[in-house]
């Protein structure tokens, strides 16, 4: 069996753990009838490769859940491969709504397999603020970076609007808040994506980024994101999960059925996981000290994506509007006549 993940330690270190343990004979977790040899793609790839195409070469794919609208014809639900008490005992030790995130058209189309959203990042020392007005006020005295690489302006600015990114007062504020932090932020780092953001906070770069999804492996302190005053925090649902290529699940049933019981399975995701450098989806390993439980909250709160087919595509072109507005310090009401545009005509 052939499988896809994404390149970096958190993505593909479990699963390739997994199938070394499978090789040698030996596995502590569970045997299965075939392992998954497992390919990657670049972080930009997992974010917007059509996923019905990867289907063409791959058995089993860690998919990004905004994807799964233009690729049901291509996935096996997995109310064909489990049963329905099996399926409720993974949703029930999910962690917030990553189950949920994969659900569309009234079927289950992934396993919550890694789970994410955005939260606050700051070198030891930074205590990082509660709110954005104080996130603000900390930017002008402590090294700051943003991340607004890829799709992660406009996710930056969905988080911003608590999920409401098509209402004038909220997006207003939004893109107001960024654009202020962004004249006090590190020009170039904040151009990146997460990982690069995390690399350069981590080589003696920026103290402090109010908001990006958080990998649990980089030796930061972590809390939950910002909030507007009286609000509740504001982020983005991120995490992978486990689909199936429909083109030939029927021959493969028993082994697929095997490997993703045993990847979603608590010894896996709240041991192997941690000690690998992955980011459970599982809510027991969230319980940890440390990373995920001062993000648990985030977490359990964030609002979950779009999934029509063409999402992906607009969401690329929103951040690069609401990004290069920024740079150009474009006028707030512009921008987002602009990207209230592009939604009405998707």
């Amino acid at each position: 069996m052939l499988g896809l993940t994404w390149d970096h330690p958190r993505g593909y270190a479990p699963l390739d753990e997994l199938t070394r343990l499978d090789l040698a004979g030996r596995n502590p977790y569970g045997d299965v009838p075939e392992p998954i040899m497992w390919d990657r793609q670049p972080l930009e790839g997992f974010e917007s490769e059509p996923i019905a195409r990867l289907c063409e070469t791959y058995d089993v794919l860690v998919v990004d859940h905004p994807g799964l609208g233009a690729a049901l014809d291509a996935l096996m639900p997995m109310e064909e491969l489990f049963t329905a008490d099996e399926l409720a005992a993974v949703r029930a030790g999910t962690v917030g709504r990553g189950y949920d995130s994969y659900h569309l058209d009234g079927r289950q189309w992934a396993l919550p397999l890694d789970a994410a959203a955005q939260v606050a990042a700051a070198r030891p020392g930074v205590t990082v603020p509660e709110t954005w007005p104080q996130v603000v006020e900390l930017a002008r005295s402590t090294r700051t970076a943003l991340c607004l690489g890829g799709p992660h302006a406009f996710l930056m600015f969905c988080a911003l609007c608590e999920g409401d990114f098509l209402g004038e007062e909220t997006g207003e504020r939004a893109l107001e808040t960024m654009a202020e932090l962004l004249a006090l932020s590190d020009p170039e780092v904040s151009l990146r994506n997460p990982i690069g953001v995390l690399e350069a906070m981590t080589d003696g770069g920026p103290d402090l980024c109010p908001l990006l999804y958080g990998y649990a492996s980089y030796p930061l302190a972590w809390a939950d994101a910002p909030a507007w005053p009286g609000g509740a925090p504001g982020s983005v649902l991120g995490g992978t999960g486990l689909a199936v290529s429909r083109r030939r699940a029927e021959g493969i049933r028993e082994a697929v059925r095997a490997n993703l019981l045993r990847l979603v399975s608590e010894p896996v995701q709240t041991r192997l996981f941690p000690a690998t450098g992955g980011q459970p989806a599982a809510r027991a390993a969230w319980e940890r000290a440390g990373f995920h439980r001062d993000t648990r909250a985030t977490v359990e709160a964030a609002w979950v994506r779009p999934r029509f087919p063409g999402y992906i595509a607009l969401q690329e072109r929103s951040s690069a509007l609401i990004r290069d507005g920024l740079l150009a310090r474009v006028k707030t009401r512009d921008v987002l006549k602009e990207l209230h545009e592009k939604w009405r005509n998707a």
